[in-house]
């Protein structure tokens, strides 16, 4: 067990968020109430939760007997950011105790679940967020030819954070502590925001400029969704907590920032969907094989259902009832073959083992023929 940890990196807690990411999109869905719905999505939380503590009990390991491939992660400008994927994790199944666990485990411990993953996670999730930029900026020595979405994950942790924290507005006293719970989730909304929209042209600009992402980093470019669908989610929960915590006037403005933050942002969204899609479609033309950034296409789909169902709520159009239950069939599916693969990578073990060094090309040689051709 502890041979099979060492080449396990924070990367795989996407299969984590993935997997909650389900259970509370498929809870968030507006319109009418499909029969075994909400049991299923209930089922899909126990699972993730379990996930996360089966990974979190296997990272421990690695650090505890694999200090150097530890060590060698973080100062790895490829694999650095996902340790914003831990916070994330956290975040996603605690929010998912409140809306969805709560039917299996009662409310007093989904609260209480909430309340340790929230807290842990926001505080991983801004220690990331300094800590993996200054990384990259001091010890990385990373160029903006090697930019890829992977860039964003620190970086939306807090935005996750942001969006699941108005959960426990209700469940504080009135007053002062639903206020500074509201507001500090306001502010990491803020920073998040301000930080992806610092990182995301140097992504558009290498993907213009450089050409295609290398096939396996292909589905990265749906991670692009996650900071947009994640934070119209966060304004829609901004406005659904601010009338027990704020005074009217800043109640009644969260209400219209839903919206009018909201549509623009989701448009976008959609327009990089079909982007990233384009690219993805060409990258399986070019043999695209199975690997963990596929679970790029869950997470991140999902924070757009819950969004798209923040905005059905707030300006009542069905077309945005519509759009949530698009997304979350191309959410599920998304998730079924990313987990039979992962299951099935498992089980070969192939998932688990070292890196394959990559191929040594010759170099050209120059060959100078005894007439004076050069071939």
């Amino acid at each position: 067990m502890v041979t099979a940890v060492r080449h396990l990196g924070p990367n795989w807690y996407a299969a984590v968020m993935g997997t909650a990411a389900v259970a509370t999109a498929g809870a968030a869905l507006p319109g009418p109430r499909v029969p075994g719905l909400r049991t299923v999505c209930a089922a899909v939380w126990a699972l993730s939760l379990l996930l996360l503590l089966a990974l979190l009990a296997a990272r421990a390991l690695h650090w505890t007997h694999h200090r150097d491939q530890a060590r060698a992660h973080l100062l790895d400008p490829a694999v650095a950011p996902f340790y914003g994927c831990l916070s994330m994790a956290l975040l996603a199944v605690g929010g998912g105790a409140l809306t969805v666990g709560r039917d299996w485990i009662g409310d007093d411990a989904a609260l209480a679940l909430d309340v340790v993953l929230f807290t842990a996670g926001t505080a991983t999730g801004l220690a990331a967020a300094v800590a993996v930029p200054y990384l990259m900026a001091v010890r990385h020595r990373t160029m903006a030819a090697q930019a890829t979405p992977v860039w964003l994950l620190p970086l939306v942790a807090p935005m996750v954070a942001a969006a699941v924290g108005p959960l426990l507005v209700p469940h504080l006293p009135p007053g002062q502590a639903r206020a500074t719970l509201l507001l500090g989730c306001v502010a990491m909304f803020g920073l998040s925001l301000l930080a992806t929209l610092l990182m995301l042209p140097l992504v558009f600009a290498r993907l213009i400029t450089g050409g295609p992402l290398p096939l396996a980093l292909t589905p990265s470019l749906f991670l692009v969704l996650g900071p947009l669908g994640q934070s119209t989610t966060a304004v829609g929960a901004f406005a659904d907590a601010a009338p027990g915590a704020l005074p009217a006037p800043h109640g009644e403005a969260l209400g219209v920032l839903a919206v009018l933050y909201g549509v623009p942002v989701m448009g976008f969204a959609l327009l990089w969907l079909g982007l990233a899609g384009a690219h993805v479609v060409r990258a399986r033309r070019h043999g695209m094989g199975f690997a963990m950034t596929w679970w790029a296409f869950t997470f991140p789909v999902g924070t757009c259902v819950t969004g798209a169902a923040a905005l059905a709520r707030h300006t009542g159009l069905f077309v945005y009832d519509g759009l949530a239950v698009g997304l979350y069939g191309l959410l599920v599916a998304a998730w079924a073959v990313a987990a039979v693969h992962t299951a099935r990578g498992l089980f070969s073990g192939a998932l688990l083992a070292a890196p394959r060094p990559a191929p040594v090309v010759p170099r050209p040689v120059t060959v100078r023929t005894t007439s004076g051709a050069v071939r």
